[in-house]
């Protein structure tokens, strides 16, 4: 027996991956019949040294994450997935993903692009796909260029 999933949560960041992860996150929620929550973290680690600077590098994610998730919003719509919201965090994706959001929302599928940093990069500090299959309490599916 096939399980239905009740929410999918997709992370977006912009990337290839990502895209290849919402199109995924698409195709079961409409299969399933399923919420759909399309997240964004900004990674506010990156930031820590530039904010002391410069405020408007954070507005600007800000609004570049608000951009990206109301579009996606709107294309997961128009897929046809009748129930659709989104959540722009800030924090490290790595926790804010599996341990905040995943529970907050009642997740029982997270979609996810496989990373793509590169080998010496994951080697030392892991991947965000690694930890949320990690530590997510509920179903991963890491979607692969």
């Amino acid at each position: 027996m096939s399980k239905n999933y009740q929410t999918i949560l997709v992370a977006i960041d912009g990337s290839d991956e990502s895209k290849k992860a919402f199109a995924k996150a698409i195709d079961i929620a409409k299969k399933d019949e399923a919420k759909l929550i399309i997240t964004h973290v900004i990674d506010t680690r990156s930031f820590a040294t530039v904010e002391h600077y410069d405020r408007t590098i954070i507005t600007r994610a800000e609004q570049y994450g608000k951009e990206m998730l109301e579009e996606c919003k709107v294309q997961a719509e128009k897929a046809g997935v009748p129930n659709v919201s989104i959540v722009l965090e800030f924090g490290a994706p790595k926790v804010k993903i599996p341990k905040d959001i995943v529970q907050k929302y009642e997740v029982d599928l997270v979609v996810s692009g496989a990373t793509g940093l590169n080998a010496v990069e994951r080697f030392f500090i892991g991947s965000v796909s690694e930890a949320i299959t990690r530590h997510s309490k509920c179903d991963v599916l890491i979607v692969r260029s």
